[in-house]
């Protein structure tokens, strides 16, 4: 595929007709919230989905992936290589420390850094490749045992401590509130990590470049940029639902 092909296929959504529906989405969300919709980015998250299918997905204007493992990520990235210029990859899923050096070679952003000891393990592989790494802090706000994420009364030494470490830059925060039925009971929770963004910016603890909130996924992801979101994580309302596994 020619990169005339790719960009004369980035402007027809027929090409993968979910996508169209989301930004229409998106875009009544900001409206409702008075915001201009250039400020929130979709983050498509492909884990368990093809390279095929994600091919398809960029073709169709998809510019950021979002992946929760590091090893099928490497794989999907190498089928994918020749598209490397057209997206950023994202982890966002939990990151081991030992994988560390693979996600800082592989990613362009790591959404879930949650202890210094990772911050540290990140910073260091980071300079070693001479190239920094953008990062999120990922919060648990609801102190849930089955999920990742540094507890929210450590997230403002965290947030110092990652402001310290050179070959990071820290852009804001990420959560993965717990799933509701009803996306207004989730409200709350995007409402405190945008307070805690907020706070930590007035406070110095982080400069004003701290801007990012990762919040809200297919099934809340309106109420999330209603509550502040730059970035949404939007996998089952785009490629459906997962039934497969790599």
């Amino acid at each position: 595929m020619t990169s005339a092909e790719c960009e004369v296929q980035n402007t027809d959504s027929a090409l993968f007709p979910a996508l169209q529906n989301i930004r229409e989405r998106i875009a009544a969300a900001c409206q409702r919230a008075g915001r201009d919709v250039t400020e929130v980015k979709l983050v498509a998250v492909s884990k368990t989905v093809s390279a095929e299918i994600v091919r398809e997905a960029v073709a169709a204007g998809v510019t950021v992936l979002g992946e929760n493992r590091v090893q099928e990520a490497e794989g999907k990235m190498t089928q994918l290589a020749d598209l490397r210029s057209q997206v950023e990859w994202h982890l966002i899923g939990h990151l081991q420390s030992n994988k560390a050096r693979k996600a800082a070679s592989l990613f362009d952003v790591v959404q879930s850094v949650d202890s210094e000891d990772l911050a540290v393990r990140l910073n260091r592989v980071a300079d070693e490749l001479g190239k920094r790494l953008p990062v999120f802090i990922e919060v648990n706000l609801a102190g849930e045992t089955s999920k990742a994420g540094a507890p929210t009364k450590e997230s403002f030494a965290l947030i110092a401590q990652v402001s310290k470490l050179p070959a990071l830059e820290l852009r804001g925060l990420m959560t993965v509130p717990p799933y509701l039925d009803d996306p207004e009971d989730v409200r709350p929770f995007f409402r405190q990590l945008r307070l805690l963004r907020d706070e930590a910016v007035q406070n110095g603890i982080a400069d004003r470049s701290f801007t990012q909130l990762s919040m809200g996924m297919s099934h809340d992801f309106e109420v999330a940029i209603e509550e502040g979101a730059t970035l949404v994580r939007i996998g089952t309302a785009l490629f459906g639902a997962r039934t497969y596994t790599l």
